[in-house]
């Protein structure tokens, strides 16, 4: 055994072929790799059917979308809301100045315009709003929120509008408060390490601005070139980097927010202890903006690691992918940042849409990608190599590859974060994004994929809604992403998935809404994760902040 180790660690100290030329390390059986672009983002709209009634092509456009309220016809628009005036608008103008600021469309016709803001880049969700109003201060925001609840109108903050659950987009004509033109980073300490930025300031460009500090944002996200801060800390997004650097509710440490009557509340701390009475910014992480809207947050941002290494292995089975993080937590704890699991059907579908090849020769059932990040690379490498040894010569991974460079460490990534991205190709997808003890991780892929299948709806063909179920996520946050990759959305798949899913969940003790909310496709099933005490708790909080109801109505609670 000892010298089947150092055969090993001399072989991962030989030089690397260059990019573009296969290379191999020979831990038994090898390792293996070549050059592939990164995703930079999991927004690409999936395909509902065109007037054809086909799939295929460019994403659909919006108006085949199906209205929120059509697809949820038991939901009523609350006639306590005012309807829309051209005095509304003209008030919003005056206040705004700039045009770009207001979409008009009461006054004409501007659906196009509209449309980006009315429905989601899932193509599952669509609002009727008629005006879209763009502040770029937080007293503009307050201007705007005191308005509207002096006149009774409803209003739906949205960011970046990524989000999976129909949190951002209106169901009837509520004002959209879109916090795009407040994208400014206010200020950097490079000592504390705290960053303040407006809520509309883009997750990528935020985080770019802190590598020329040598920092990093503790979030990372596949669609982190198009989703704000503000959206993020509204829905407390999890992300890929929530095991080395914790959730949001431990990062963010101020935030500046409007309340619905247009107060605005400055809690934007920059101290890391500050135990003076509740902590209510606490509320607004998560809050997904029924509360008020988020215009500025302090947080605290990690140094940026000096040395970084991925693996990617192929396991056989759900058990050896329990050990292989176990022994990673052991073996690698301190510098261990990410331990993603995939499937392997998810990883085939991503290569019938990508056709690139694959990071191993052969298919396994499941897939780890494993990073560590550190300050010390000689240290980092040799612990890195002792895991690699270990998991291989106790046969818990069959096979895997190392990245020798940042362009290899980008190849590795795109397998796990263009996972969405190509999911969406075929039509539509049903996303369930949970949180499940992790013994029983994966059995909820496993039950769901066979009771689709048992009722005739999962084929190779048009007649058959289903293409496919996978499973892939945080498996250090025992966050699971339940994926139905659907030709297009179907009432007899969705029967067969709800309440079936959330049942299987709550038997569990498990979350139905591990990152992205409750949204308006959740609303109705928090009792599965949630007493009615809490749900009771949450809607006196709800009444407290927003007497008249006006923020982001029709969901959440």
């Amino acid at each position: 055994m000892m010298a089947s180790r150092s055969r090993a660690t001399a072989a991962l100290r030989r030089p690397i072929p260059p990019i573009g030329r296969s290379w191999r390390i020979s831990i038994s059986p090898f390792f293996h790799a070549t050059a592939q672009c990164r995703w930079s983002s999991a927004s690409t709209e999936p395909h509902q059917p065109n007037a054809e009634g086909c799939t295929g092509g460019a994403p659909s456009p919006s108006r085949y979308i199906r209205f929120t309220s059509e697809s949820y016809p038991e939901i009523k628009r609350d006639g306590k809301f005012s309807e829309l005036t051209k005095d509304h608008v003209n008030f919003f103008k005056k206040l705004l100045g700039n045009e770009s600021a207001v979409i008009d469309g009461l006054s004409q016709d501007a659906t196009d315009d509209l449309e980006p803001f009315n429905s989601d880049w899932m193509r599952k969700y669509r609002g009727h709003t008629k005006l879209v109003v763009k502040p770029g201060s937080t007293e503009e925001v307050s201007e705007i929120l005191k308005y509207c609840n002096d006149n009774m109108l409803a209003v739906v903050p949205q960011g970046g509008n990524s989000g999976l659950v129909g949190g951002s987009v209106p169901v009837f004509d509520e004002i959209v408060v879109n916090t795009s033109r407040m994208n400014n980073i206010r200020s950097f300490d490079e000592v504390s390490g705290t960053l303040v930025v407006d809520a509309g300031c883009i997750l990528e460009v935020a985080d770019h601005f802190l590598a020329e500090k040598n920092h990093i944002f503790p979030l990372d996200l596949g669609a982190k070139g198009s989703c704000q801060i503000g959206g993020n800390v509204a829905t407390n997004a999890g992300g890929l980097r929530l095991l080395r650097y914790g959730s949001l509710h431990g990062n963010v440490l101020g935030i500046e927010a409007v309340l619905p009557d247009g107060t605005i509340l400055d809690d934007l701390s920059r101290l890391r202890k500050n135990n003076t009475g509740y902590d209510i910014k606490q509320l607004f992480i998560g809050g997904e903006g029924t509360i008020g809207i988020i215009t500025g947050v302090s947080i605290l941002c990690p140094q940026r690691s000096k040395a970084m290494n991925v693996a990617f292995f192929g396991l056989e089975s759900f058990e050896k992918v329990q050990q292989a993080f176990r022994d990673a937590k052991g073996q690698l704890s301190e510098i261990l940042s990410a331990f993603e699991l995939m499937d392997g059907q998810s990883q085939d579908l991503v290569h019938t849409v990508t056709k690139k090849k694959r990071p191993l020769e052969g298919r396994h059932p499941f897939y780890c990608l494993v990073e560590t990040s550190g300050s010390n690379a000689e240290h980092d490498s040799a612990k890195l190599e002792h895991f690699l040894e270990h998991v291989m010569g106790e046969e818990i991974v069959s096979d895997g590859v190392l990245a020798q460079d940042e362009t290899q460490i980008q190849a590795l990534w795109s397998w796990r974060e263009g996972i969405a991205e190509s999911l969406g190709h075929w039509g539509g997808v049903y996303k369930y994004d949970v949180s499940i003890p992790i013994q029983e991780l994966y059995k909820l892929v496993e039950e769901t994929r066979e009771r689709l299948t048992s009722a005739g709806l999962v084929g190779d063909d048009e007649k058959h809604p289903v293409v496919g179920v996978v499973g892939y996520g945080h498996m250090g946050d025992s966050n699971l992403h339940l994926n139905v990759v659907t030709r297009r959305f179907d009432k007899a798949v969705e029967k067969q998935l709800e309440p079936f899913v959330y049942e299987w969940i709550s038997k569990r003790n498990g979350s139905i809404s591990a990152e992205h909310g409750l949204g308006i496709a959740k609303k109705r099933y928090i009792g599965y994760s949630r007493s009615e005490t809490m749900i009771q708790l949450m809607k006196q909080v709800k009444n407290l902040f927003d007497k008249n109801g006006i923020m982001n109505p029709y969901k959440y609670i």
